[in-house]
């Protein structure tokens, strides 16, 4: 029994369907949050499912990569094909040493066949020039006593070896680069410089056996974020971006240039690439109490939530002497009103820029020792500010107005608009070693998918000529071969004769 489940694991077969199970062991690591990637979305989607929620975590359906079952199916594919691509190595070595296989004794049974009569041609000279046709045609030819063997192809199993081969190149290298292979991200300020250091980075995920004395040194400072969109265009290509490029200053072993990263054109040092993954607004904006003292200024990311880049943001002024003031509101780049009469954003481009807040005071529950989501505000301890007539305050204000509180709590001014990046930092010391597999796997799939394993004997005997072949696998173009080659003695009989 033991015997029997290693080869049908060893088949072919049997991998191709462990690579069509691990694709689909992988749905839900896409469909579902994950805690590698987001532990508080996975927290809040089991609390939000109850007891289907908690069905799925012991599934381990919020782990699926570091899962049981996903290893399993994993290990199983690896193990399968090294046990089917060792022994196939050795007899594709045997047969490429052994010598074609002599005629069987009825080559009309062939799938294609041509047979003539020999006329003014010796025997020994026709198996003479058909073996020399043969050998120019790329076959391995062997000379026996009444007949001509030959075989070509044998590339074609080595395509096949080198693609499995390949397969299990980039599967154990993919896996060895997300040990020691880390990324972050940042987001980065007109102005802002970021330095490649750990607690430079907003989020950053190491792998395993990540070495933080490895990390590249390099700065980088966003001086210019420019981007264009489409004014001209009528239908869905309008507002549609057409250029976004960051100009930015690095520094890099104490080179400073001044360069552009645009989409999927990253700026690289050494071993770690720095990718454009995402913009915006930031609005500048300063608070200063009932005394006049700033107890707040600069630009506050706003997360864009649409096409037209209508962001979302908050505001947390902790120290403001007294109550502490939370701001959460809404930044239209183009302020415009729509058939109900709302205002809303009406193009991505900051041609009228608009603030839209809300304003609440209490305590902001930043001294509770428990991380806060700094786009978002938890108001749960805090109350919203009236004005005379007990409504909810909200301020409307364009670049350089100052709106009063009410209450005594001082001014709010919205000073400017300054544009953001996203940037992905990646480093990843196996990639090149990567890219070499995968081109030797494209290699491998082209050669077993276009090279025909064919066999072609030729023989003489009682007077009559006959040419036969036979495949392995798919081809088409077998028959036409015999007819070329019988044409081709045909020919040179003749032309001896002449």
């Amino acid at each position: 029994m033991l015997r029997w489940a290693w080869r049908q694991l060893t088949t072919m077969r049997f991998a191709l369907i462990l690579l069509l199970v691990l694709a689909m062991a992988a749905v839900p690591g896409s469909l579902l949050p994950q805690r590698i990637q987001d532990p508080g979305k996975v927290r809040t989607f089991i609390e939000d499912n109850g007891t289907l929620g908690e069905g799925l975590d012991k599934l381990q359906m919020f782990d699926v990569y570091s899962s049981i079952w996903f290893s399993a199916v994993y290990i199983l594919l690896m193990v399968s094909l090294v046990g089917c691509i060792v022994p196939r190595c050795g007899q594709h070595y045997k047969a490429m040493r052994k010598a074609p296989p002599k005629a069987p004794r009825r080559l009309a049974r062939m799938p294609a066949h041509q047979e003539w009569e020999l006329a003014g041609t010796d025997s020994e000279e026709l198996l003479d020039r058909a073996q020399r046709a043969l050998k120019k045609a790329g076959y391995r030819t062997v000379r026996n006593d009444d007949h001509v063997a030959a075989e070509r192809g044998y590339l074609r199993e080595t395509g096949n070896l080198l693609f499995h081969f390949s397969i299990l190149w980039v599967v154990v290298v993919f896996a060895l680069g997300a040990l020691v292979s880390y990324s972050g991200q940042r987001i980065l300020v007109e102005g802002d410089t970021f330095s490649n250091s750990l607690v430079s980075y907003d989020d950053f995920k190491p792998g395993t056996y990540y070495n933080p004395d490895n990390l590249d040194d390099f700065r980088i400072t966003l001086n210019r974020f420019d981007a264009t969109f489409d004014s001209e265009s009528v239908g869905p290509q309008f507002a549609q971006p057409r250029h976004f490029a960051a100009n930015v200053t690095t520094n890099y072993q104490g080179v400073e240039e001044n360069k552009v990263l645009q989409v999927n054109d990253p700026v690289r040092f050494g071993r770690t690439s720095v990718y454009l993954t995402g913009n915006g607004y930031a609005p500048e904006v300063t608070v200063k109490n009932a005394n006049g003292d700033v107890t707040f200024s600069g630009p506050v990311v706003f997360l864009p939530v649409d096409g037209t880049y209508a962001s979302r943001g908050v505001v947390k002024v902790p120290d403001t002497g007294g109550e502490q003031l939370g701001f959460g509101g809404v930044f239209l780049p183009t302020a415009g009103f729509n058939e109900q009469g709302e205002l809303i954003s009406t193009f991505p481009a900051a041609d009228q820029p608009y603030l839209v807040m809300s304003v609440y005071a209490g305590d902001l529950g930043l001294d509770d020792g428990v991380a806060q989501n700094v786009y978002e505000l938890d108001t749960s301890k805090m109350r919203a500010v009236t004005d005379n007539e007990g409504k909810p305050v909200t301020l409307q204000m364009a670049p350089g107005e100052t709106v009063d509180l009410p209450e005594g709590l001082g001014t709010v001014t919205f000073d400017g608009v300054k544009r953001f990046v996203a940037v992905d930092v990646h480093s990843n010391p196996t990639q090149g070693v990567l890219l070499v597999g995968a081109v030797l796997l494209m290699v491998g799939l082209g050669l077993s998918l276009f090279i025909p394993r064919r066999r072609m004997w030729v023989r003489v005997t009682d007077g009559r000529v006959e040419v036969a072949a036979l495949a392995r696998g798919e081809d088409p173009r077998v028959q036409h071969a015999v007819q070329a080659l019988a044409v081709h003695l045909n020919e040179s009989a003749r032309e001896e004769e002449d």
